[in-house]
């Protein structure tokens, strides 16, 4: 095996010359203009610009090459060309199957689920030792979900869909339509939390009559028939199988977990009960390919690639296998004959930031092309392929997070499914409102000619203005000597005037939510619910501090919030798991969620820190809750006004706990409080914050790095037995007040910088953008009185964080960020925070429907009993913003109709 750096160095030698310093000048894609945005100070907002070109909440730009094809209400992840090039069909995060023609572009079917009938075939396996499969369709309330896994059979007559929600959907091609035809329900999965299985992979046989299914929770390869979908064989894998392609008599799995853990295995959650293997952070460590040989039944061996490896291509000549590890942002190159690994490409940029995340492969039929479709680079790596002398000849710009790419050889031309498309809402049209919602997925497909080397070298150069390679290569130059301290740093290792970093992680908001009424940003006062009336200290905040208004999260829900948020980047395994989070939803804060497969290899924000010499103290941010009475024996369990008359009146009935989801945080945590739990108060929160405060100040020893989950302005809708959605926000706020309080009347406060921000938007409503959202940036040397449009997100806070603590970056999305410079002058004024009483009552609960006059609002308390709060985002979050715009509002004055969500809601 030969030994690669993980960088382009020494692949992508053209991009050696593309960047000197930090002077970079922005390339223009042919009909698009300059990326005005890529410097620090831009006030532009996020979201399409026209002329092709859209904002990413995340630093990036996309401008994709080629015939954009739109699929609304889409996340497509999975794509296949007909063996006569005649139909593309894709599927993902929907409920069709969508047929493209590639000539075009034009979407001509949207195919519903196959009817609900039995296949044929008497239902028993060829093989004594395998299971039994149903062969009953299964209702499949949330449509066509897929990680991967769909494929023509040879003639071209069939089509086999993976569906996460343990079937097979088949369909028929029969002249000039595609139909449904019918589903094949696969076997009860072995998984401890979960009983249907969620198949990924598949591959057919040369003749058409074996279909191949990895078994991504049960770790198995299925061989079916084809026709019947009875049972032929079974073969144990490695974790989290993936992919799997077949050549000769042998068959090959990708394993996204790598091997099974074994006894002396250090190991963690995967979702659903099961494990696998991890390293000391507790982030999945492992990926391998598991080699099947088809004539004995027998695997074979188990080769290591590298972490997250998923995507299998096999060269025309069936002599190489290239495994894409979307964790290392490499290529393993496997020789067939020997079953070993002859080479390792690396993709990563010059800078070896993690962030590449290769996560599809297709051959050209030459067989000295391949493509590798980069989720994190919103490309496709161009490369010249030859065993052991491959290198990358270029790249090529598409939408937003691609992931899956098809080669065309007739027609020239690369097809390629962007699961992010165009991001949030829809791309404006002509005398039709701009949609904003950043749950309206707008994913999209790119046509693409084959560019000629002149057109590549060009490309490659937009890519890299796109990703921002000229801040990522700023970021990490050295620290000078001699330099003074300064509130943020210029370069990492640069004095700051800061020792202290407190970091507040919210929950669900938008910036017009509650900062609309504030005249001195660009606000709307109509989509205000939470005003000065409900949140008078955060308001009091970014009056007497700064107000940021051209701020996003990065991610849209708890799962990848929660991720951006902590690591600023997500995983390929996060962006896929939209499919319905199949294995889990991995938030942070929910015991059967845990999922080391969703964290990020470059690790989290505390990571850095402790890496560095510095000190942590976690005050809920990726815990599980245990709470209770004190006394095990009383029933029922206590509710919100347990909890807050127990904590007001210091009675001492109920328990208040935490423990760990990530190992690795044991010891920092702070037990005596909690992360996610809505029946507890914010303000005991801040409390517990505040006596360990206190003993700081006598012991002197604060933490350079505090982080503190502040969830409850999520609200509960209008339950019975809830606080009212602003009561609960007003609780947020007063808590928020009194955390800034105290820190500002402490002796810490003369060097302590506190940031804030919401985890994600909740789906909800904003006149800029659905991503944008509440952010605070406080402390003796912030800015006062003013309004700064520059445009920051989640990783502008993370950036500016490190720069302070002196922390390099920990992907190329951290490195990429505008630190938060225009927040900062450089003399200390030390006027404390004052909080201000909170102007509703924390304990104005919500009235039982039947005392509710209003048919609407009764209506929404009766579907607020039904929906779940006791776990993160399960309430679906349509209905859930309804129900909170109309209890502020009321029912007469409409819902804001631009915000609806395009997409169904991800339960499980």
């Amino acid at each position: 095996m030969k030994n690669s750096a993980p960088t382009l160095a020494a692949g992508l030698l053209i991009f050696s010359a593309l960047v000197v310093g930090t002077r970079f000048n922005a390339p223009t894609q042919r009909g698009a203009t300059a990326n005005d945005s890529m410097v620090f100070g831009s006030r532009e907002t996020v979201g399409a610009t026209g002329n092709g070109r859209v904002v990413l909440p995340q630093n990036q730009v996309i401008t994709p090459a080629g015939r954009q094809v739109e699929l609304p209400k889409m996340r497509p992840q999975a794509l296949a060309l007909s063996p006569d090039g005649k139909w593309l069909v894709t599927a993902g995060k929907t409920h069709d199957l969508v047929v493209i023609d590639p000539q075009n572009g034009t979407v001509l079917q949207k195919i519903a689920l196959p009817s609900e009938k039995s296949l044929p075939g008497d239902g028993k396996p060829e093989s004594t030792d395998a299971p039994v499969s149903s062969h009953i369709l299964q209702p499949d309330a949330e449509g066509q979900l897929s990680f991967t896994g769909l494929v023509f059979s040879p003639d071209g007559t069939r089509i086999y869909l993976s569906n996460v929600n343990g079937s097979i959907k088949v369909f028929s091609v029969d002249g000039g339509k595609i139909s449904g035809l019918f589903s094949i329900a696969l076997p009860d999965a072995n998984a401890p939390r979960r009983k249907k299985e969620i198949p990924a992979g598949l591959a057919l046989s040369l003749d058409g009559k074996r279909l191949y299914v990895a078994l991504n929770l049960s770790n198995a390869l299925l061989e079916m028939d084809a026709a019947s979908g009875k049972i032929l064989r079974r073969f144990e894998v490695g974790a989290l199988p993936y992919d799997v392609v077949l050549t000769g008599r042998k068959a090959y799995v990708s394993n996204w977990g790598g091997r099974r853990p074994d006894a002396k295995s250090t190991t963690g959650p995967a979702g659903r009960g099961t494990l696998v293997r991890v390293d000391k952070r507790y982030i999945a460590s492992e990926g391998s390919v598991s080699v099947v040989d088809l004539e004995t039944g027998q695997v074979t061996k188990e080769i290591l690639a590298g972490k997250h490896a998923s995507a299998l291509a096999l060269s025309p000549d069936g002599r190489h296998l290239v495994v894409a590890n979307a964790g290392d942002d490499t290529l393993s190159v496997l020789d067939t004959r020997l079953d070993k690994i002859v080479e390792t490409i690396p993709l990563r940029d010059t800078d070896g930031l993690f962030g590449a995340s290769p996560d599809a492969l297709t051959f050209a039929p030459s067989g000295d092309v391949l493509f590798a479709a980069l989720g994190g680079r919103n490309a496709v790596a161009q490369i010249a392929f030859r065993a052991g002398r491959s290198r990358v000849r270029g790249l090529i710009p598409t939408g937003w997070f691609p992931g899956a790419v098809v080669c065309d050889a007739p027609r020239q031309s690369l097809y390629v499914a962007n699961i992010k498309g165009f991001g949030s809402g829809l791309p404006p049209a002509p005398g039709a409102p701009v949609k904003f919602n950043s749950h309206q997925y707008f994913g999209t497909l790119s046509l693409i000619p084959l560019p000629n080397e002149v057109d590549l070298q060009h490309f490659t150069q937009v890519v890299r203005w796109n990703a921002r390679q000229n801040v990522i290569q700023a970021a990490l130059l050295p620290a000078r000597k001699g330099q003074a301290p300064r509130p943020v740093p210029e370069r990492v290792g640069e004095p700051s005037v800061f020792k202290h970093v407190v970091y507040v992680i919210k929950e669900n908001r938008t910036y017009d939510q509650v900062f609309g009424d504030i005249k001195e940003g660009n606000g709307d006062p109509s989509l205000c619910i939470f005003g000065e009336n409900v949140t008078p200290n955060q308001h009091k905040m970014v009056r007497e501090f700064a107000l940021l208004d051209n701020t996003y999260c990065s991610g849209i829900l708890s799962a990848d919030g929660h991720q951006w948020a902590d690591s600023g980047i997500t995983t390929d395994y996060m962006e896929r798991s939209f499919a319905g989070f199949p294995r889990s939803y991995p938030d942070g804060m929910d015991e059967n969620d845990i999922d080391a497969m969703a964290y990020s290899p470059g690790g989290f924000i505390w990571d850095n820190v402790l890496k560095h010499g510095k000190t942590l103290r976690d005050y809920g941010e990726f815990t599980i809750d245990e709470v209770g009475w004190k006394d095990p024996k009383r029933k029922p369990a206590p509710k919100f006004l347990d909890y807050y008359r127990d904590f007001v009146d210091n009675t001492g009935l109920t328990k208040i706990g935490s423990r760990p989801a990530i190992e690795s945080l044991r010891p920092y945590i702070k037990t005596d409080t909690v992360g996610w739990n809505m029946s507890v108060p914010d303000v005991l929160r801040a409390a517990r914050f505040i006596e360990e405060l206190k003993k700081y100040e006598e012991t002197g020893n604060f933490p350079n790095f505090i982080i503190i989950c502040l969830p409850n302005d999520h609200t509960s809708g209008t339950s019975l037995g809830s606080p009212t959605p602003a009561a609960q926000v007003a609780d947020n706020d007063l808590a928020f007040g009194r955390i800034v309080e105290a820190i500002s009347h402490s002796k810490f406060w003369k060097d302590t910088c506190i940031f804030a921000i919401e985890d994600d938007p909740q789906s909800g409503w904003d006149h800029v953008s659905g991503y944008r959202t509440t952010a605070y940036c406080i402390s003796p040397y912030t800015k006062r009185g003013v309004t700064v449009g520059t445009q920051y997100n989640t990783t502008s806070i993370l950036r500016t964080m490190e720069q302070i603590l002196g922390l390099p970056p920990m992907n190329q999305f951290d490195a990429s960020a505008t630190p938060m410079f225009d927040c900062f002058i450089d003399q200390s004024n030390v006027k404390p925070f004052d909080a201000v009483p909170n102007l509703v009552p924390l304990d104005q609960m919500n009235p039982s429907p039947a005392a509710i006059l209003d048919k609407v609002l009764r209506e929404d308390a009766l579907v607020s009993a039904t929906l779940n709060f006791l776990e993160v985002d399960k309430a679906p979050e349509d209905i859930l913003n309804r129900i909170i715009w109309r209890s502020v509002k009321g029912s007469q004055v409409p819902y804001p109709e631009w915000a609806i969500s395009m997409v169904e809601e991800d339960e499980e």
